[in-house]
C-alpha cells in the first residue's frame, strides 16, 4: 500500500514560517540580554561610585560644580600623566580635592560613603579625634570665627536619660573650669537630637600614645609634664572638684610642651557627690584606680586623684603600668593589698629622691599620702630643670616590692607564664574613655617633649679633638719623681745606688 505524499507548500507559506521564527529568535534575544564584558561592568561601578561622590559634595555644599569639574580634569590629567587612559574614579578626584586644601582626608571619605551633613551648629567637622569618656570627639572650625575647636557629641544610641544627664552636668562643670592647664570648654548645643560640647582643641597627643611610641620619658620631662598637671588639678580640687579618672590618657601634652588634663566630665563635687548619677560606682580606670575609690566610691577626696596621678608618673618613667597582667578585678585587689616593683628595676637612672615621690603619692592610706597637688608639683618641679643622670643609690624603700636577683639561666622569672615559657612584655593601660587631640589614623608623628637632651649620636667637634689630643700627647715620665721620692725616704748609701740607677736609665734611654 503506498502512502499518500506529503501536501504541497507554495513559497509563500514557506517564507511566512521563516519570518516567524526568526522574529520569535528575536524578541527572546531582548528579553535575555548577551552578558557584558568585565571592563564595562567596573567602568559602570566606578561612574556609580563617582556620581554619590559627586552628588553629596555639592549637597553638603563643601564643593560647586565648577570646583568638582577642575578636580576631575586633574584627575584625568594625572592618569594620562601616568600612562593610562581608563575612566577617572572617586578617589582620583578625592586626593586632588584634599591636595588642593578643598576638603580633608576625613571630608573625603564621608562623602565618598554618601554621607553629606557634615556640621554641628554652626561648626564644621574637619577630623575625628576618637572616642571619650562620654561620646565621640571630633575636630572642628567655626564657619565663622574659623577658631579650631574639639566638639564632643553624644551618640544617639547612648542617648537615654541618664546619659543626658550626665552629659549636661558635665557640660556646666567644664563651663565653670578656665585654668592653662585644664582643657577649656567654649560653647554647647544642639543640633536635631544631637547634643555637643565644644572645647578647645589640643595638638600634639596624649602620654599614653606617647609613651607607646617612643618609650618612657626622661626625669626632667616627666617632671615637668606632672607638675603642670598637678597644677591644674589643685585649681580644680580648690573649687571642691574630684577628677576621678587621672591616667596618661587624659594628659595632653601640646608641641610647646604645655600639658592639659582632659576629660574632666567624670570629676564630681567633692560636697555633693551622692547628687552624681554614678554615686555609689567605681569610676575611672583599673590601673589607676586609688584603693579608697574601689572599698568605698562615695567617700573619695583630691588624694584619689593624687594617687592616680603617681600611678600615672609610675608609667611614663617606666612604660609600665604599676600592676599589670590580669583582670579589672585582679588589678583592684592589688591596689589595695600589694606594692609595686620598685621603678628603678626598669628605669635604673631614676635618682631615689624622684622615686620617693611617687612612693608618697601612691601611699596605700591617704592620710599619709602628699597632702596636695600643689605640694606634688612643689616636689616635681627641681626635677623638670634637672636632665644629668642621678647618681646611684640603693633601694631603701619599703613601698616598693624589691626586685628578685638575676637569674642563671638570664630568664625574669616576673614574665614567665604557667606554662614555664617566658611570656611577653605586655602593656596593661586601660585606653577605654581616652581621647587625645591626636587624630585616630593620622600619619603625623607625635611632636617630641621639649626639653629634650640633643640625639644621641649628633657629632661634637669638641669630643673628636679631645680624643684626637689623647691619642697623640705622649705620655709624662715619672723616672724624676720616682728618684725624688727613694731620696727621701732612704739612707745616704742607698740613694747614691738609686742615682746611678737613675742615671744609667737616662743614658739608656738616650
Amino acid at each position: 500500500m503506498k502512502k499518500d505524499p506529503p501536501p504541497a507548500t507554495s513559497p509563500t507559506t514557506d517564507a511566512r514560517r521563516i519570518a516567524d521564527q526568526l522574529k520569535s529568535v528575536i524578541e527572546q534575544s531582548k528579553e535575555r540580554p548577551l552578558p557584558k564584558p568585565a571592563s564595562t561592568e567596573a567602568a559602570e561601578s566606578i561612574d556609580e561610585k563617582l556620581g554619590l561622590f559627586h552628588t553629596a559634595a555639592l549637597h553638603s555644599e563643601l564643593i560647586s560644580e565648577q570646583v568638582f569639574a577642575r578636580a576631575v580634569d586633574i584627575a584625568k590629567r594625572r592618569l594620562k600623566a601616568g600612562g593610562s587612559d581608563g575612566p577617572v574614579d572617586a578617589e582620583a578626584v578625592a586626593a586632588a580635592l584634599i591636595q588642593s586644601g578643598v576638603i580633608t582626608s576625613y571630608q573625603a571619605q564621608q562623602l565618598r560613603s554618601g554621607r553629606s551633613k557634615l556640621t554641628l551648629g554652626p561648626y564644621l567637622i574637619t577630623d575625628w579625634i576618637g572616642q571619650g569618656g562620654m561620646g565621640q570627639v571630633f575636630k572642628a572650625v567655626h564657619r565663622v570665627m574659623g577658631r579650631e575647636c574639639a566638639v564632643k557629641v553624644l551618640p544617639l544610641e547612648k542617648s537615654t536619660e541618664e546619659s543626658r544627664a550626665s552629659f549636661m552636668r558635665e557640660i556646666r562643670l567644664q563651663a565653670g573650669l578656665d585654668h592653662p592647664q585644664l582643657v577649656r570648654a567654649f560653647d554647647a548645643g544642639r543640633d536635631g537630637n544631637v547634643h555637643y560640647l565644644v572645647t578647645e582643641y589640643v595638638p600634639g597627643t596624649d602620654l599614653r600614645k606617647y609613651v607607646r611610641r617612643h618609650g618612657p620619658l626622661p626625669v626632667h620631662q616627666a617632671a615637668s609634664i606632672i607638675s603642670q598637671a598637678a597644677r591644674g588639678l589643685q585649681y580644680a580640687h580648690e573649687l571642691g572638684l574630684i577628677h576621678r579618672d587621672v591616667k596618661p590618657g587624659n594628659i595632653l601634652v601640646t608641641p610647646d610642651g604645655i600639658a592639659k588634663v582632659s576629660d574632666v566630665g567624670l570629676a564630681a563635687w567633692s560636697m555633693g557627690i551622692h547628687e552624681d548619677p554614678r554615686a555609689g560606682k567605681i569610676v575611672g580606670t583599673a590601673d589607676y584606680l586609688s584603693p579608697e575609690q574601689i572599698r568605698s566610691p562615695l567617700m573619695i577626696g583630691p588624694a584619689s586623684d593624687i594617687y592616680s596621678l603617681g600611678c600615672t608618673t609610675y608609667y611614663v618613667v617606666t612604660g609600665k603600668v604599676p600592676f599589670p597582667g590580669g583582670d579589672s578585678r585582679s588589678k583592684c585587689r592589688r591596689h589595695c593589698e600589694q606594692t609595686p616593683w620598685h621603678p628603678r628595676k626598669f628605669a635604673p637612672e631614676l635618682p631615689e629622691e624622684f622615686v620617693d615621690a611617687i612612693a608618697d603619692m601612691m601611699e596605700k592610706d591617704p592620710e599619709r599620702r602628699v597632702a596636695s597637688a600643689a605640694d606634688v608639683a612643689d616636689r616635681l618641679e627641681p626635677f623638670a630643670r634637672i636632665s644629668d643622670a642621678a647618681i646611684d643609690q640603693p633601694i631603701g624603700r619599703q613601698a616598693w616590692t624589691a626586685p628578685p636577683p638575676p637569674m642563671e639561666n638570664g630568664i625574669d622569672e616576673d614574665h614567665v607564664g604557667l606554662d614555664g615559657r617566658s611570656s611577653p612584655n605586655v602593656d596593661e593601660d586601660s585606653a577605654a574613655g581616652s581621647a587625645s587631640a591626636e587624630s585616630q589614623g593620622s600619619t603625623d608623628t607625635p611632636p617630641p617633649v621639649p626639653g629634650g637632651d640633643t640625639a644621641i649620636g649628633a657629632a661634637d667637634p669638641m669630643v673628636g679633638n679631645s680624643l684626637a689630643s689623647l691619642q697623640t700627647a705622649p705620655r709624662p715620665s715619672h723616672t724624676l719623681a720616682i728618684a725624688i721620692t727613694l731620696a727621701l725616704a732612704v739612707p745616704v748609701s742607698l740613694l747614691v745606688g738609686a742615682v746611678l740607677g737613675f742615671l744609667a736609665h737616662e743614658y739608656w734611654q738616650f
